[in-house]
């Protein structure tokens, strides 16, 4: 592994094995219903609570990636994940049953590229390394009713707002060769703009997203062109204008070649949620399913995935606080 410029990573040996996913019902109506391995017919799936509904999600697609490869837990060397609950609880509890070594994170909705990133320092690194998981997991009625208010209010919510995507993503990697390789990864500054909206993340991320892409391209000195896609996660309708003006200031169109994963998983003209998805789920299950069909059939050759996050909570929203963005990339090309 080579470090490249001011926080971009070249990996020499980390491919994408397999991935798994889980949707909801309106993920599954929605665009990309085709692509998701399973889905739950409600949002509590013959389970007490919506808690316990994420966390079965969450096990489930862990154990159907290590079923996929026919391989034993013992093989794995640890699963990287994390969530929108409290202490990251739907991931500590889904992997405690499971026996396999856990490293907890909480990076907002940039929790599936986040465990991509550490799964590939670990393993282009220690010769001993030879599987690892990055997973994540959101559920619409846990992540709404802890970041701004339960669903059964029926409050009012703003053209700005974003429906939490119920889903769970798994990614098996290592460093035995497949299709699809990690070649880079760029880790994110936290950027605050002094935004306070909570019902519209997606412009409170998007100056973090171009931030990191500016690094990425600045870090390799390559031309934007030279992917077939950035995808970010998940901006929004209103973010990914505001993404799209802020290259154009600098003389560069992404329009062509970017998309959304909160655009993309719904249909924002007919699914009734405002100004599309978000949540750790939204780039995790449009990563896992859709992301990699496009590049095991070489539809895409080579992309950017931009995982992005609102870094706050409902405390500092009470204390009246900004809300930092973070943004973390990576490069996948089919090889």
């Amino acid at each position: 592994m080579d470090k490249i410029g001011y926080s971009t990573y070249h990996f020499n040996n980390v491919y994408i094995i397999n991935g798994t996913t889980i949707c909801g019902v309106k993920e599954l109506k929605g665009p990309l219903g085709k692509y998701f391995d399973y889905h739950i017919n409600d949002f509590i799936d013959n389970e007490d609570s919506f808690e316990k509904c994420e966390i079965k999600m969450l096990k489930k697609v862990i154990n159907k990636t290590i079923e996929k490869e026919n391989i034993c837990k013992e093989e794995i060397d640890f699963i990287v994940s994390g969530d929108l609950n409290n202490q990251i609880t739907a991931s500590s509890y889904a992997i405690r049953d499971i026996n396999i070594p856990y490293i907890g994170v909480f990076g907002a909705c940039t929790n599936a590229v986040l465990g991509m990133i550490i799964s590939g320092l670990y393993l282009d690194n220690i010769k001993e390394y030879k599987y690892t998981i990055a997973s994540t997991c959101s559920h619409n009625l846990t992540a709404e009713r802890t970041f701004r208010y339960p669903n059964e209010y029926g409050g009012q919510r703003a053209n700005t707002f974003t429906s939490t995507v119920t889903g769970a993503s798994s990614i098996l990697l290592s460093n035995k060769k497949s299709n699809i390789k990690m070649t880079y990864a760029t880790i994110g500054k936290v950027v605050d703009c002094n935004f306070k909206d909570p019902q519209d993340m997606g412009r409170a991320m998007a100056p973090a997203c171009y931030h990191t892409i500016k690094t990425h391209i600045n870090d390799l000195n390559i031309d934007i062109y030279s992917y077939d896609k950035i995808i970010t996660g998940d901006l929004s309708k209103y973010g990914t204008k505001m993404l799209i003006d802020l290259f154009k200031e600098d003389s560069i169109d992404i329009d062509d070649i970017h998309q959304d994963s909160g655009l993309l998983i719904y249909d924002i003209e007919n699914q009734n949620i405002q100004a599309g998805g978000s949540g750790c789920g939204c780039i995790g299950i449009v990563l896992s399913s859709y992301i990699l069909t496009k590049l095991n059939k070489k539809e895409f050759k080579k992309i950017l995935v931009c995982a992005t996050g609102a870094l706050m909570n409902p405390t500092m929203m009470a204390q009246k606080e900004s809300i930092p963005g973070i943004c973390h990339a990576i490069t996948l090309e089919v090889v």
